[in-house]
């Protein structure tokens, strides 16, 4: 059959099908052999979310914190993943001139290697079998695929040529292959980022680093060129609120302070009376508005002075504004710049909102690029989902009334936080099925796994690319950064990916 990128049946030809009732889940014993005494279980997503709930669950076993009844040997996870390749946001996701955070991939290839674990590369779940289907297969199915959306601007021009959503423009430069002809124009002067996290803030620095300090990355080579192009000088990175609500981190934001050929625009006037609210916050936090206050309000010495006025490229912070409408330019062909609503704060501590004030200013830029947050979609209509939180409602990872269904990541607790705090939160809902599973809350009985779905797919046309399928991709990724002296050269391209594997 041919595999998923060539199918040419409508969607809804085959969708709601099963199975002939001749290869039903019940009558398909006859066709594989399975170990009844092996809980089966399924993963949705190879991102840190899937990954690190497969490496608690494949823990499992009479040594574990949790041990199971007597008849029950260890789990097998079947992980199952929409691209072709594995690791999610850390590979599409973290900036490449953080490559010492990707090093979680060795962990995640040590997992993926378990022989009580498989990779399924190249299956939409939710398009190339449902949930259901899933949960007929399997004792229990995690639901792993994080955040796949951007938070819309909602306001006049956004469709405007020269606008992007961050989570493209880093989809872009890291190799996702949906953004591969995103082709962002680079030829302005100036470009505006709304919003205040480290998102924000890794999509400014790439803009402004020089290009030769990324060429030996594994940015692709189409970012690479038309980063070397960019005409770009001035990026604003833009917070409704103040500086004591900025949402990146210290580290990121010290990167920004020291990058080559930059200079920090910060006003001091935006800093007023901070250095007495801040005694009383978290040390993190506390930290963080030091060095803002500093650099803001601080002279530079003498070497860090005689840099900054050698640089030819700026970057700034922007507190207080709200993005209105994207302007266009003259002839309606692009955007020329945004208009920003002045706010001012009411409420106090978590609840400070940012209200508009009547005034208004503009910004003339030529790249508008919003980062005001992932958002999850809904993969199935089958499956519970709280389109306002954009979560699966569910209860310490329990999908709320659904047996033996979970979640984890961001799909569970919304997009917010860093990869060891995935790592935490999955390794909470492994150990909820676990002990589910110990109490005998979940199916009992064997289940197919994989060898179901397996035959499903392929009545269906979809073929999976395995794990060690992706380590000849790998390889060959590999193989072509070396002549350049990056560590890859990603592969783009999903059918090309399908023909070296030889479909």
């Amino acid at each position: 059959m041919a595999p998923r990128c060539w199918r040419w049946w409508p969607w809804s030809s085959w969708t709601r099908t099963r199975l002939p009732p001749s290869r039903s889940i019940q009558n398909f014993g006859q066709h594989f052999s399975t170990q009844e005494q092996t809980p089966q279980i399924c993963v949705v997503g190879s991102g840190p979310a899937g990954f690190y709930t497969a490496q608690h669950l494949l823990k499992l076993g009479p040594t574990s914190c949790c041990p199971l009844p007597q008849h029950h040997s260890r789990a097998h996870v079947d992980i199952y993943e929409k691209q072709l390749v594995p690791f999610g946001l850390v590979r599409f996701g973290v900036a490449p001139d953080h490559p010492e955070v990707k090093n979680v991939i060795n962990t995640f290839t040590q997992t993926a290697r378990s022989d009580r674990c498989a990779f399924y590369g190249n299956v939409e779940v939710g398009r190339d079998v449902t949930v259901q289907e899933l949960r007929d297969a399997y004792h229990a199915v995690v639901l792993s695929y994080g955040a796949e959306d951007h938070q819309a601007l909602d306001i006049p021009g956004e469709e405007l040529p020269g606008v992007f959503s961050a989570r493209a423009f880093v989809g872009w430069y890291n190799g996702l292959p949906e953004n591969r002809e995103l082709a962002p124009d680079l030829s302005c002067d100036t470009a505006v980022i709304l919003g205040q996290g480290n998102v924000a803030l890794d999509v400014a620095r790439i803009l402004l680093t020089p290009p030769d300090h990324l060429e030996k990355t594994d940015i692709t080579e189409a970012a690479l060129g038309a980063l070397r192009q960019s005409r770009v000088k001035t990026v604003w990175i833009v917070g409704r609120r103040g500086p004591l609500q900025v949402a990146f981190t210290i580290k990121e934001l010290r990167e920004m302070i020291q990058l080559p050929g930059t200079r920090p625009m910060l006003d001091p006037a935006d800093f007023l009376g901070l250095q007495d609210r801040i005694k009383e916050a978290a040390r993190p936090r506390k930290r963080l508005m030091e060095l803002l206050l500093r650099t803001a309000t601080e002279k530079p010495g003498v070497e860090e002075a005689a840099r900054r006025a050698s640089a030819s490229r700026a970057w700034g912070l922007r507190f207080f504004r709200s993005p209105q409408q994207v302007l266009p330019s003259p002839d309606g062909r692009r955007a020329a710049g945004i208009r920003l609503a002045v706010t001012r704060l009411e409420g106090i501590g978590e609840a400070t909102r940012a209200v508009p004030t009547g005034d208004v200013e503009d910004l003339p830029c030529g790249l508008v690029l919003s980062s005001i947050g992932y958002k999850s979609r809904p993969i199935d209509p089958s499956v519970p989902f709280d389109p306002k939180l954009g979560v699966v409602p569910n209860m310490e990872g329990r999908v709320v009334d659904v047996p033996g269904l979970y979640c984890s990541g961001w799909v569970k607790r919304g997009p917010t936080g860093v990869i060891t705090t995935t790592m935490t939160d999955s390794f909470l809902t492994g150990q909820i099925l676990l002990q589910d599973l110990k109490a005998g809350h979940l199916p009992s009985g064997p289940r197919p796994g994989s060898a179901f779905i397996k035959a499903l797919l392929d009545s269906r046309g979809v073929w999976p690319v395995s794990f060690s399928d992706w380590e000849k991709l790998d390889a060959e990724e590999v193989s072509r950064g070396q002549a350049s002296g990056k560590p890859r050269e990603k592969l783009l391209d999903p059918q090309e990916m399908l023909r070296l594997l030889g479909h």
